[in-house]
């Protein structure tokens, strides 16, 4: 199996590791320029999700080869505003995905989201 790593982060990780077909994007968080953004529960998806774009577009891939996704919210109650975003970002055959909530490692980040995209190599 071939393993490579994309990116570097402030912390001891990778940004994504493709392990032959699979990449594998760790959780990004909706920080801009060191700063949380604001906007709330819709703004920080958005931004979530154009970090794992990014992040994928590293590592040759798509939002359409992703194929799971793993979102923390820190309140439930944002679940309906965080969907209608998400869903922008999948509008075809999304992938599967777990959410949960739970509380996160900085006071105003309102979402992380991991995924996991399969394309083949070569």
């Amino acid at each position: 199996m071939m393993k490579k790593v994309f990116g570097k982060a402030a912390v001891p990780l990778s940004m994504a590791v493709r392990a032959g077909d699979y990449v594998y994007v760790s959780g990004q968080v909706p920080v801009v320029d060191g700063k949380v953004v604001e906007g709330g529960i819709e703004a920080q998806t958005a931004a979530v999700l154009d970090h794992v774009t990014a992040v994928l577009e590293t590592a040759g891939c798509t939002m359409s080869d992703v194929v799971k996704t793993f979102a923390i919210l820190t309140s439930a109650s944002d679940f309906k505003a965080f969907n209608k975003v998400y869903a922008t970002y999948f509008p075809v055959e999304p992938p599967a995905r777990t959410t949960v909530e739970a509380g996160l490692m900085a006071a105003d980040i309102m979402v992380e989201i991991e995924a996991i995209a399969y394309k083949p190599i070569g």
